[in-house]
């Protein structure tokens, strides 16, 4: 095992309450629609600026995306908190000498406020973003870029994910997958495409990477 890419809404950090609370937000002020988060759920695939230029009725769509962006950071310290656990494994993870990777559909915006808010912006070796490829999770275009920019082979691979398109994508990019349902808001909790693994709990990834260190001798 070589790299360790991870998906981020709802698998390193429990955002998707902020991300709901800027759509809500959103949604409210420019389309007088009141959205639950099962269907601000539902539109995801694509970046923010995506799901809003989709989605909006309003033809100004490019104001209510600032006003997305200016939602998100106003609340982000209030509704995202700081996970010590996954601190730890990230910190674990490159004290193997893996590298680090992130493979989301969230805009480079956003997730460089989430990033910097959670100072972990300078633990990750690859980023793809939504705004990085022309085909979102289902698609395997994320994972295959960030495999190319890693310089690793897709069987020494792991990619972690909480929600189908996640697990699909990494099936289908020919990596070793693991389904995660280990923060407070995850996004699926039953996967139709099955992974090669499903945790529960952060610490049962850091002690499959033991056992696989001890076997190799690491």
């Amino acid at each position: 095992m070589k790299a360790i890419i991870f998906d981020f809404d709802g698998t390193i950090a429990n955002t998707l309450p902020i991300c709901y609370y800027a759509f809500q937000n959103v949604f409210k002020k420019y389309d007088n629609k009141t959205l639950s988060a099962e269907e601000i759920r539902a539109m995801f695939g694509p970046s923010e600026t995506g799901i809003i230029s989709n989605n909006l009725i309003h033809s100004n769509k490019e104001e209510a995306i600032e006003l997305y962006y200016e939602k998100y950071l106003e609340m982000h310290m209030q509704l995202v908190e700081h996970n010590r656990e996954m601190d730890d494994l990230l910190g674990f993870i490159k004290g193997k000498g893996l590298r680090l990777g992130i493979v989301t559909g969230k805009a480079r915006r956003s997730l460089e406020i989430s990033l910097k808010a959670l100072q972990m912006n300078n633990l990750f070796d690859v980023i793809i973003t939504g705004d990085d490829v022309i085909k979102p999770k289902p698609h395997p275009e994320g994972i295959m870029k960030a495999l190319s920019q890693l310089e690793v082979n897709k069987n020494d691979v792991m990619f972690v994910g909480d929600s189908e398109a996640d697990i699909a994508a990494g099936v289908s990019a020919g990596v070793h997958t693991i389904g995660v349902q280990w923060l407070e808001d995850y996004q699926t909790t039953e996967f139709i495409t099955k992974p090669n693994q499903i945790m529960k709990e952060i610490h049962e990834l850091k002690q499959l990477l033991n056992e696989l260190a001890m076997k190799n001798g690491i």
